[in-house]
């Protein structure tokens, strides 16, 4: 059994349906992003049929509605491609200094050579990025030590895998 709100909604949406799907789709020029489109402007149309200035206009609001969800939609797409393309690029970029599977090999080795209290010093600074004082409450000591164990550890991995700037 239906009730009167019920009635209405679908008395709105077979009466502005069919227009509203034919205006998405001539901006989308997709027939599935043109009903989802249409779905979410009348969603929010009718959740806000009662505080619209002109209740009889709901057809405009509703294309209005279609519009700017539309333009909101290209432009998440654009941010989304300038998103992309940027890590796209930060890849390439990466890829050509990334130091080759023997390099990282040689590096690993020499890290889990290091003594226990420096190779947790570098692995809390550098895999999981905490600052000197955040490693030195980890390690339960003063930030002096936790610096120092850090750079013990860093002269010791130069050393051993013959690279300056490593």
């Amino acid at each position: 059994m239906q009730t009167s709100t019920e009635g209405g909604l679908s008395e709105l949406y077979t009466r502005h349906g069919p227009a509203a799907q034919r205006l998405a789709f001539l901006l989308t020029g997709d027939r599935a992003l043109a009903e989802d489109l249409v779905q979410e402007a009348f969603v929010r149309v009718v959740g806000r049929f009662g505080h619209l200035r002109v209740p009889d206009a709901f057809a405009s609001y509703l294309r209005r509605t279609i519009v700017n969800l539309h333009t909101s939609q290209l432009r998440r797409r654009r941010l989304e491609r300038a998103w992309l393309e940027r890590q796209r690029s930060a890849a390439a970029v990466s890829m050509d200094g990334m130091p080759d599977v023997g390099a990282r090999e040689e590096l690993w080795t020499a890290v889990l050579e290091l003594p226990a209290r420096q190779r947790a010093a570098i692995v809390l600074r550098f895999y999981e990025d905490l600052s000197e004082r955040e490693t030195a409450e980890v390690l339960r000591c003063s930030p002096a030590a936790a610096k120092a164990l850090t750079a013990r550890a860093m002269e010791t991995l130069r050393a051993r895998i013959g690279r300056p700037d490593a």
